[in-house]
């Protein structure tokens, strides 16, 4: 499929989406907006009291196809945003989304005043490079500036360098959650995630519950922080990794081999900062068929066993985030309560962190067409809405 047929795809999906979007029970309003052409990759939607900003962040890979930012911006600017920086999804410098320079002012200039502090800062995607950026941005500047304003940004993966330098030097929550390429972008959203966004974005007091069997009876309060094993251990011992005493670490990964994930996990054990939680929490590592290369007895739960044993930390399983395409949106830095439930899993209650203002938003436009739109867009593009699908997400550490 061409650029043209994609992006004319896109469009109809954006239409499809928000038409579709009355039969649906709104997190906010869903007044009628103007549905941008394809022609132009900028999506003017007017600000309403920066209820409805959004600036776009590119800290990390470049995005490979611009019919697919175009699309994600086509969803957000229906879904009510105004959508800013646009710019950063079709920037490259080698394998980043722009120069160090260029990826650090998409934050820097928010820091610095230079523009307007906005309701959302939104990740582009994952990948690597937000290490490099670290020294050029005011994460206490930034951190004071996204307060003020009650701003959520959000990421995951290699973005999670950001958010833990926005929770050390600025002492700023943030949001795990979906980003413009990796999720908005997606020929075919997941609703579940969707829906957690909508959900969780809205809601002051967010709860996550875990079906999944645990080995502990816990009830633990804290400040739960973490993200992306990768760059968690790479940042150890660094300025811009948080001190946390008495926190819940939540920890995920992908494509690593078990005993690589419990040299990330000593790493974090040796300096001391796993003994200083009360509980860590696991995402989804998407293990799939991955063995060690030297026993294929050394697996996933070996590691979990070890490091459980090693802290006397209870470690928690199956919390559903990870680099997949079902995940919820949940904060990072906020307070959080965690605690056993009777089915013998458990449960996390969120609280103090900022919310998007529902009724100046259409959000649930966001959410995946009815079958029955679904169905008519299949019959006039001649192929199935899921030809470009895929069950996990492409960003990959």
């Amino acid at each position: 499929m061409d650029a043209q047929q994609q992006s004319r795809r896109g469009f109809l999906r954006a239409s499809a989406a928000f038409a579709g979007a009355g039969l649906l029970q709104a997190c906010g309003n869903t007044q009628k907006q103007t549905v941008p052409t394809t022609s132009s990759p900028k999506v003017p939607v007017q600000s309403k009291n920066n209820l409805n900003t959004m600036r776009i962040f590119a800290c990390s890979g470049f995005g490979e196809s611009s019919s697919r930012s175009e699309l994600a911006a086509q969803r957000l600017a229906v879904a009510g945003f105004a959508v800013s920086n646009q710019q950063a999804c079709i920037r490259r410098y080698q394998r980043f989304a722009g120069s160090d320079a260029e990826r650090a002012a998409d934050l820097q200039d928010v820091a610095a005043g230079r523009v307007p502090v906005p309701k959302v800062l939104m990740g582009l995607r994952g990948g690597y490079g937000a290490m490099r950026i670290l020294p050029l941005v005011n994460w206490s500047a930034l951190g004071a500036r996204m307060r003020e304003q009650g701003t959520l940004l959000f990421g995951y993966s290699d973005v999670t360098a950001v958010q833990l330098a926005l929770l050390a030097q600025g002492q700023m929550c943030s949001f795990a959650g979906p980003m413009l390429y990796s999720e908005f972008g997606k020929p075919q959203m997941s609703e579940f995630t969707t829906r957690s966004f909508i959900d969780n974005s809205c809601n002051p007091a967010m709860v996550v519950r875990v079906a999944a069997m645990q080995n502990y009876q816990i009830r633990a309060e804290g400040v739960l922080w973490g993200g992306n094993l990768s760059v968690l251990s790479a940042l150890v011992g660094s300025p811009y990794m948080p001190q946390v005493n008495g926190g819940i670490l939540f920890i995920e990964d992908v494509g690593e081999q078990p005993y690589r994930i419990e040299r990330m996990l000593q790493t974090l054990y040796l300096s001391g900062i796993l003994a200083r939680q009360q509980a860590i929490v696991l995402g989804n590592f998407r293990m799939g068929s991955i063995r060690d290369v030297y026993d294929s007895s050394y697996t996933f739960n070996s590691v979990v066993q070890t490091m459980a044993r090693l802290t006397k930390v209870p470690v928690l399983t199956g919390f559903p985030f990870g680099h997949v395409a079902d995940k919820v949106t949940f904060p990072l830095g906020a307070r959080a309560s965690l605690h056993s439930t009777s089915d013998g899993g458990y449960q996390i209650d969120f609280s103090g962190y900022p919310v998007l203002n529902a009724s100046a938003l259409a959000l649930n436009t966001l959410l995946p067409p009815p079958p029955a739109v679904e169905g008519l867009l299949n019959g006039v593009m001649g192929a199935p809405a899921s030809e470009n699908s895929s069950s996990e997400t492409e960003d990959v550490m």
